[in-house]
Parts: structure tokens; sequence; C-alpha cells
């Protein structure tokens, strides 16, 4: 890792040559290939049983849908027939159908029956991306095997109650936003977070795909916070730890829908109640408070994402977490097996 440090102030009066320090980081759809991670596609609450979307995803379309066993598929949009969109469908039992000449495909992405009855052709199938459903989001993996799983909370997604939403479109890649999380300058500067220990580069916990930092800050408007924070791949976060004494988390994932554009998908977690009226009323309380702050925070980042020309270059010791993300984000394992079928 080279990380190229701004340690003095020019000399007054010296001739210096202007020039721009660089050290690009490759855009998704660059050759045509994408990060190997996973990335959201919908909320769980926009897939009813028995109910397909359509949604732009890479360099192309996908549908989601969900069967009558309530299993969640992400599958290429387009008939391998003529063609049609089939996010224009419909669902049958597990099947998703095609609205043009009723071709059938099952939930591996295989046709199963024709709409006239000829014999299905052994060959014909859609691209189906793993995919799961946890924290009342829609997840899928770019890539024919995941590389790795998304983040667990300290607490069983059982013991735990969520409420999952999405922001706008923000026009930059997602791993544009990833890295807010290991960029300490831009902690302190734009959300006015004040650290309760030195910065924590030396205390990040990296692995191939990310890395863990813990945080000890009061927050802009009071809030005494002790966070587990974390990037994996290029496109999740997580965030969990106590917030004014009681615990708090915040699953993340940054969308994909076309190259240069990205949709925020967060789901709030608090610990659940006891069932009373009071308990309930804490809760509520509780995922509002969490609702709010992140949005809070994403409106903060939205001007500045929506017009970046994102070219790190000039970087100083307060980015020595960040320069070593954007390392693991320069190496990071692209592909794109689904080209022929999405687009």
């Amino acid at each position: 890792m080279t990380i190229k440090m701004v340690e003095d102030a020019p000399t007054a009066g010296r001739k210096r040559e202007r020039r721009r320090l660089t050290r690009p980081v490759p855009m998704e759809g660059d050759n045509g290939v994408f990060s190997q991670t996973w990335f959201p596609i919908a909320l769980s609450s926009e897939v009813a049983q028995g109910q397909v979307i359509g949604r732009d995803f890479l360099d192309g379309k996908v549908v989601v849908f969900r069967g009558e066993n309530g299993q969640v598929t992400v599958a290429s949009a387009y008939c391998p027939h003529v063609g049609a969109d089939l996010s224009v469908g419909a669902v049958v039992g597990n099947h998703i159908q095609c609205a043009f000449h009723r071709w059938e495909f099952d939930q591996e992405g295989w046709v199963a029956k024709t709409g006239v009855g000829d014999p299905p052709p052994p060959a014909a199938c859609l691209y189906v991306f793993p995919s799961q459903e946890r924290f009342g989001i829609i997840w899928a993996f770019n890539g024919d095997e995941p590389l790795w799983d998304l983040f667990d909370f300290e607490f069983p997604d059982s013991e735990l109650e969520f409420r999952p939403f999405k922001t706008d479109v923000y026009t930059c890649d997602p791993w544009i936003f990833a890295a807010n999380t290991p960029d300490i300058q831009h902690i302190k500067a734009v959300h006015g977070i004040r650290f309760k220990m030195p910065d924590p580069h030396d205390a990040v916990e990296w692995d191939p795909y990310g890395f863990r930092m813990r945080l000890a800050a009061i927050h802009q408007q009071g809030e005494d916070l002790d966070w587990n924070v974390g990037i994996r791949g290029t496109s999740t976060f997580i965030q969990e730890g106590s917030v004014d004494g009681w615990w708090m988390g915040v699953a993340a994932g940054f969308a994909c829908p076309r190259p240069g554009t990205h949709i925020v998908y967060l789901a709030i977690a608090v610990k659940k109640g006891d069932g009373t009226p009071e308990g309930d009323r804490l809760i509520d309380e509780r995922l509002t408070f969490g609702t709010e702050l992140l949005a809070r925070t994403a409106r903060e980042d939205k001007p500045i994402l929506d017009t970046i020309h994102y070219m790190p270059g000039a970087l100083t010791r307060g980015d020595t977490s960040l320069a070593r993300w954007l390392d693991i984000v320069r190496n990071y394992p692209r592909a794109h097996p689904s080209r022929d079928f999405i687009n």
C-alpha cells in the first residue's frame, strides 16, 4: 500500500510545478465488469407473495418475484424465447410466467413449460442470482457463488425488531458512499462527530473483503456513541452498539441500478420489547430515532456525493484507514456472469 502524504505547507515564494496526485479506483462497469459483492435489490415489503417487480441492476434489468412458498428469486428480466420483459408477466405458483407466450420458469431459472405445449428447450434458462432476504431487504450477489456472507449482528435476527427503508438515487458508485466509513476526516468534518479516543486507525480489524472498527464518540446533537462499524465488499455496511446507553444496529447496502448511481437501503435494528404497550412505544421511539439519525446523515452526504469526482490523491495521516480500504477496492474481484442475460 502506498500513501502519498502531505506533511508540510509549501515554502513561501518557492516556485512549484502544478500537478495532480492521483491513484484512480476502478468504477463500476469499467471494462464491462462489476464488484462481486452483495447488492440490495428491493425492500421485502415491495414484493408480496405472488408478486413480480422489475429492477434496473448493474447495466441491465432483473426481476424479483416471490412464489407461493414465500421464497424470493432474483433473475434476469428477459425471456430467452424472444426477449419479452418478465416484469410485466405473472407469478404462477412458484414460477414466473412470461406475458407474451406464457412460458414459465422455475425458481432455479429453468424453463418449466411453454404456453402452447411444445417441449421446453432444455437449454432455455434465466440467470438466477444468489440471493437472500435479511433485515427486511432482498439482496443479490453479483457472481455465480457468493464470496462471503452478510454481516451478523451481535444478537440473533430473531431477537431484533427491524425498520427498513431506502433513499433517493445518488449519482455516484456504491463504493464511494462506502468509502465514507473509513474516511475519518469526513466523519469529523461533515457529520460533526467528536471522538473520545485517538483516531482509530490502529484499532481497525481488517479482512480480505473489508474491516470493522470501534468508535467512541459524541454525535453532533450530543448523542453518546459506542459503536462497532464496518464495511464488507464494496456495498454493505454495519453499525451496532450503544446510543445514550441503549443498543441500536444499522444494516445498510448500496444498490447499483446503473453504473455511476446508487440507492441506499437501510434497516434500523433494536432489541425486541416485552410485548407491553409501554415496551412497544419504547421500541417505536427508538426505531424512529434511528431512522431520523441515519436519514439525517444520508442527507448531509447527498449534495457532496451527487457532485463528487472521486479521485483519491493527496492523502494525509488522517486518511490512513481510507487509503488501506481504497487499496482493497482497487484489487477487489470483479466479474459480470449475468451480462448475456440481463442486457
